[in-house]
């Protein structure tokens, strides 16, 4: 192959990979904007409108669209074109339910494998959850969500990881929306400090009972301020 081919085709590869990381970032971007109600349920969703919005052509935004198509986000309406799917409730127990069943399976794995480093790891960020003490919702979310990964991360079942990554950044996206309790604010960091607990105790079962009403809680927390919100949205 001379020279010229070689070039060719390294650029082809490039435009394909650019190509391709460009529709994930537009999928990323309307995914998060429908899940925190930027765009609005039921809203019509025009490719022109949203390439121009995202400053990309139209092709990697019709990839997105159907790649949220698949995930239940957009809906596809005859004469009418794409559509938002309303973020209910119902929705969010759903996929709430997903991290019921996932994470105490993921966790039981990690308490059986946790170094003394994986559970330092877990201090440290804890510590600066506790420290940020919710000033900073978006760090806050960070870093609540890197806590929990620690612990699922290095899980052999891929899928099952990938699974639950997927369902997290779902309702991180979510829970933008809303703000979070009080009351709800004290619960996290003492479930926190009692997951912690329970891996250090090097009991699966207890981990995961307790990581369980966690997420629970977190759920129930979700909705309830979800429901708040259609309340006020609804008197308006």
């Amino acid at each position: 192959m001379n020279a010229a081919n070689t070039s060719l085709n390294i650029s082809a590869g490039r435009d394909s990979s650019d190509s391709a990381n460009t529709s994930k970032s537009i999928y990323e971007k309307v995914r998060h904007e429908i899940l925190a109600g930027r765009l609005k349920a039921n809203e019509r969703l025009k490719i022109s409108e949203l390439a121009k919005r995202y400053g990309s052509s139209t092709n990697p935004v019709r990839e997105a669209l159907q790649q949220l198509r698949g995930e239940g986000l957009v809906l596809f309406v005859a004469n009418q074109g794409a559509r938002v799917r309303a973020i209910d409730m119902d929705f969010v127990r759903d996929v709430s339910e997903v991290g019921l069943q996932l994470e105490p399976y993921l966790v039981r794995w990690f308490v059986e494998t946790a170094t003394q480093d994986d559970i330092d790891a877990l201090e440290a960020i804890q510590t600066e959850i506790e420290t940020l003490n919710f000033t900073d919702k978006e760090k806050h979310s960070i870093l609540n969500e890197e806590f929990h990964q620690r612990m699922y991360v290095s899980h052999y079942n891929r899928v099952a990881y990938k699974l639950w990554k997927q369902h997290r950044e779902i309702l991180s996206s979510i829970s933008t929306r809303i703000p979070i309790a009080i009351g709800r604010r004290e619960a996290i960091l003492n479930e926190h400090r009692q997951i912690i607990e329970a891996i250090r105790s090097q009991d699966p079962g207890k981990t995961a009972k307790v990581l369980y009403a966690h997420i629970e809680d977190a759920s129930r927390h979700l909705v309830d301020q979800l429901r708040i919100e259609e309340n006020r949205n609804a008197s308006d």
